[in-house]
């Protein structure tokens, strides 16, 4: 019997929603941890690192997510672990931001001029003293818009998970049309949840943008 599309179904929506948080939080955590290792592995003075943390870079980049999403779950089926969705989400958004993250962080290291560097060396810092005090703090002002903006990338990513049934905002609006019938109340309503989650760090990474004034060539000497 065919149900309506009332508060009871929008709760249930709003109750997913919470998953779809989570995930994203994992998700940038995870792959902030593994995209600062790769930003630095990606300057650093070792060619053979620089290669295979952008062979990492590459190979994450270019296959898609739903791919890798796949492999990761079926792959630890495979492997004697059970199916466990939120676990396989989890490791498949944290390699893929962390494959991004690294990339952006790694481009706004070496957005600092390199007139930085040298000029850290000559007063006799060490490679880490340089990182800590002169690059990682003009670095940082540089990334936060684009990672700020990468973060809703994410947010929308982890409606990817539905396809294996994990229960998140998207997985429980199909769910709710699945009983009413009702495709023209039940998505735009979670596509107003997924607006009003995305929205504001737009908002926010624009504002960062023209707050640091990352894009004047002489911002990060004031």
């Amino acid at each position: 019997m065919m149900r309506e599309f009332s508060t009871v179904e929008m709760i249930y929506i709003l109750s997913a929603a919470r998953w779809t948080i989570t995930l994203s939080l994992i998700a940038f955590i995870g792959g902030g941890i593994l995209g600062l290792f790769v930003a630095l592995a990606r300057v650093s003075p070792s060619r053979a690192v620089r290669v295979i943390t952008a062979g990492y870079i590459q190979v994450f980049q270019c296959i898609p997510l739903l791919m890798l999403l796949f492999l990761i779950f079926f792959g630890l089926a495979m492997t004697g672990y059970s199916r466990n969705q939120y676990f396989a989400v989890s490791v498949a958004l944290s390699l893929y931001a962390g494959a991004y993250l690294g990339e952006i962080w790694r481009g706004a290291i070496q957005a600092v001029p390199r007139g930085q560097w040298e000029g850290s060396l000559a007063l006799g810092f060490s490679y880490f003293e340089q990182f800590r005090y002169v690059i990682f703090p003009q670095s940082v002002r540089i990334a936060i818009p684009p990672t700020v903006g990468f973060l809703v990338q994410i947010i929308k990513n982890t409606s990817l998970a539905s396809i294996i049934g994990f229960t998140e905002l998207t997985q429980a609006a199909q769910f709710v049309n699945n009983l009413t019938y009702a495709p023209f109340k039940v998505y735009p309503f979670a596509g107003a949840i997924y607006f009003s989650m995305c929205f504001p760090l737009y908002l926010l990474s624009r504002y960062l943008e023209r707050r640091l004034d990352v894009h004047s060539p002489n911002s990060i000497h004031h």
